[in-house]
């Protein structure tokens, strides 16, 4: 279904198995850097096949939401690991009304490229390498993005690019125009 990798373990209670002679029941504590708090949640949506609708995302809180990325990153049902990307040349439709920051702009497109659940990075080099193909879409491609004068109008943080600084919403374009992404502002 996912997985993770873990370290510093530790045996915190061995019992003898209720399933049979021989056997012993570990209780364990470990340390796993992206096993964020919050994802048990969208763990259990996948688990149970209900994370199967647009927008699921939006009344999360902003740890909410990076949780969800987390899993939508880990999650094997919803990684794009051994499926084709969609052909080069698609038009995919990213909804700019819920994104008010970058962990909703991940979210977003996300779900914009994979569907509801759907991973295409979450931060701005992992949409880079995403880009570059193997996460669900082939460049080039059109991204057609509604709402995007909200969008840009929340996307106001600046953040690092060459020897200045520039908006996050004006940096995300750059990126997409050098990852072959024609993208379209509505």
């Amino acid at each position: 279904m996912g997985s993770y990798f873990v370290n510093e373990v530790t045996v915190i209670d061995v019992e003898p198995s209720a399933s049979g002679g021989g056997l012993v029941d570990l209780t364990l504590a470990l340390w796993c850097e992206n096993a964020l708090p919050g994802a048990e949640h969208v763990w259990d949506l996948v688990r149970a096949g209900r994370l199967n609708r647009v927008g699921m995302w939006h009344e999360l809180t902003s740890r909410g939401r990076r949780a969800w990325l987390s899993v939508a990153l880990w999650s094997r049902e919803y990684r794009r690991s051994g499926r084709p990307d969609a052909d080069a040349g698609q038009v995919f439709t990213l909804d700019g009304r819920r994104i008010v920051d970058g962990n909703t702009f991940y979210c977003a497109i996300g779900e914009a490229i994979n569907g509801p659940g759907g991973y295409f990075g979450w931060n701005l080099d992992a949409l880079d390498e995403c880009l570059s193909g193997g996460w669900g879409a082939t460049a080039p491609f059109t991204l057609h993005w509604e709402s995007s004068s909200e969008a840009r109008a929340r996307l106001v943080e600046r953040v690092p690019d060459g020897d200045g600084d520039i908006s996050l919403f004006d940096l995300l374009l750059k990126i997409f125009e050098g990852g072959g992404v024609s993208v379209i502002l509505r």
